[in-house]
């Protein structure tokens, strides 16, 4: 559940019309007599783990059943702890009714979105025995990337995969392949993509905070050591000063008419949520976007990457510039964008992201997986798959993990908010009042709070309401103004401050049992 009141009235609507794109993209099938239920994709009556892995972010506060999924995926991982991507019964091309599994050949990100989604669905259901039962094969898993001859680059230390556009999941071939390619083989160009690391840094991390909770410490500390080790690594070897670049090449190859030093692609706003980026390196990502949208002319620089190959150089002819993957405009990007700038400082920019995409869903009354650059959206004519569904989960899902963990400011740090970071950034918005109040569908628990800035008193109220966390309280600041006095029910608390790029937030931590009401009385600087 997710109920949201402001000033302005706004945000209701469209948390309530994000919920109603998220309840079409629900996929149940059955599996061995089981109901298997997920996310799909957009574009595929198949339920993807990467689709669902990002999609459950945001619908955990609305559906029950986020295991069966994780469950599922988890029984059928071969023993060398490899993941199929995606389960259907409903192939779009056949018309058997069987039960079909598939794995990619070229991806490289199916295992950490694996360990990503189970994690969330531990978050959400506090279901310790389930996750004690899922941990071998969350090992299996990473372990496999770290070992497979196709994931793993030993010169490097990082995950390797075939040359395709980000994580998206057909490759180069020069050529050499009449279509689309997924398979690997003696001639693939082989690289290092940026998200690889990125997502593989965050499941090592949250792989070793769930077997610490288990207490099993020595697992957790080779895996925590493991997401140091690949930090280190990625960021000395990937990131260009600017932003990560697309493809480090393993395998030499030239592709003409493209300056491929420039193309900043849609994995460099997930670097910085999943915690790869420093916080000087996700400013500098956010600016080259803020510069990007400045140069391009396009509606919104949430681009899947720029520039974009040539025309049909993966071998379909729909794969233009500004087409899908190959610098289409897509919701996702934005989502992950917007909440990449409330972290490192830029409020107002993720503001103005949430305010371009509340906009449009609620004049069309439709969100679509990508748009073309001058804000067409994408059809089943345009695409390189069979559907082009209207209520796009994947992005649509991106905006309101942004709009929750950014504008609303609730991030859940262990699961059922037992352990919160309570960060509400409504001042960036221009909302006096607001009342946000998360629980996870699947266990009830939940976080609520009310908020209130009179600016004439110069203070900022928050009244919390949970059953039990352990709450580090983050409040922003208006600008040019310096904390007089912090209370935490009534009594003077001790507090820190934080500069964010030009922000200022208050920071002061305790224990919310039932109730907690935070006082802020700030003066001009």
């Amino acid at each position: 559940m997710l109920h949201v009141e402001t000033t302005s009235g706004v945000w209701a609507a469209f948390c309530q019309q994000i919920a109603a794109f998220l309840d079409a993209d629900r996929i149940v099938m059955p599996i061995e007599g089981q109901r298997v239920g997920g996310y799909r994709s957009p574009d595929s009556r198949a339920l993807w783990i990467r689709d669902h892995s990002d999609i459950v972010r945001a619908g955990r506060y609305f559906e029950a059943d986020v295991r069966s999924s994780v469950t599922c995926f988890a029984e059928h991982q071969s023993a060398s702890g490899r993941v199929f991507d995606y389960v259907t019964t409903e192939p779009s091309t056949e018309r058997e009714n069987w039960e079909k599994w598939v794995r990619v050949p070229v991806e490289a990100d199916v295992e950490y979105r694996f360990v990503k989604a189970a994690f969330l669905a531990w978050q959400a259901t506090g279901d310790d025995a389930w996750m004690q039962t899922m941990l071998p094969a969350l090992d299996r898993a990473l372990t496999y990337s770290m070992t497979h001859p196709w994931r793993w680059d030993e010169q490097h230390g990082l995950i390797k995969r075939a040359y395709t556009i980000d994580t998206w999941d057909f490759d180069y071939t020069a050529g050499r392949y009449p279509w689309l390619n997924f398979q690997i083989t003696e001639d693939t160009f082989w690289g290092l993509m940026h998200g690889d690391s990125s997502g593989f840094y965050e499941a090592a991390q949250l792989l070793g905070i769930l077997y610490a909770h288990a207490d099993e410490t020595e697992q957790a500390t080779r895996w925590q050591q493991v997401a140091a080790d690949t930090r280190e690594r990625a960021n000395a070897l990937l990131f260009n000063g600017a932003f990560y670049t697309h493809f480090h090449k393993l395998t030499p190859v030239t592709i003409e008419g493209l300056d491929e030093a420039r193309q900043l692609s849609l994995s460099n706003p997930m670097a910085i949520n999943r915690g790869l980026a420093t916080h000087d390196m996700a400013t500098a990502i956010l600016r080259t976007y803020h510069q990007r949208r400045a140069e391009t002319g396009a509606f919104a620089e949430w681009f899947s990457i720029d520039p974009p190959f040539p025309d049909g150089a993966f071998g379909e002819e729909k794969l233009v510039g500004g087409a899908y993957c190959n610098g289409g405009i897509m919701p996702l990007v934005g989502g992950e964008l917007a909440h990449a700038a409330f972290a490192h400082g830029f409020e107002s920019y993720g503001v103005d992201i949430l305010h371009t995409y509340r906009k449009m869903i609620a004049e069309s009354g439709e969100t679509y997986l990508w748009y073309f650059p001058d804000g067409t959206a994408s059809s089943v004519d345009t695409s390189t798959s069979p559907e082009a569904m209207p209520t796009d989960g994947w992005g649509s899902s991106a905006m309101l993990y942004a709009f929750v963990g950014g504008l609303c400011g609730i991030e859940d740090q262990l699961h059922s908010f037992t352990k919160v970071r309570c960060c509400p950034r409504w001042l960036a918005a221009g909302e006096s009042e607001a009342r946000v109040a998360l629980s996870y569908a699947a266990s009830g628990a939940s976080f609520a709070y009310d908020y209130a800035h009179v600016a004439d008193a110069h203070t900022i109220t928050l009244a919390i309401e949970a059953q039990h966390a352990e709450t580090e309280v983050a409040v922003l600041l208006p600008a040019g103004t310096q904390p007089v006095q912090v209370q935490w029910d009534q009594e003077n608390a001790a507090f820190t401050t934080e500069q964010r790029e030009a922000s200022l937030y208050v920071i002061l931590n305790g224990t919310v049992e039932d109730h907690a009401t935070i006082h802020v009385t700030y003066a001009n600087a």
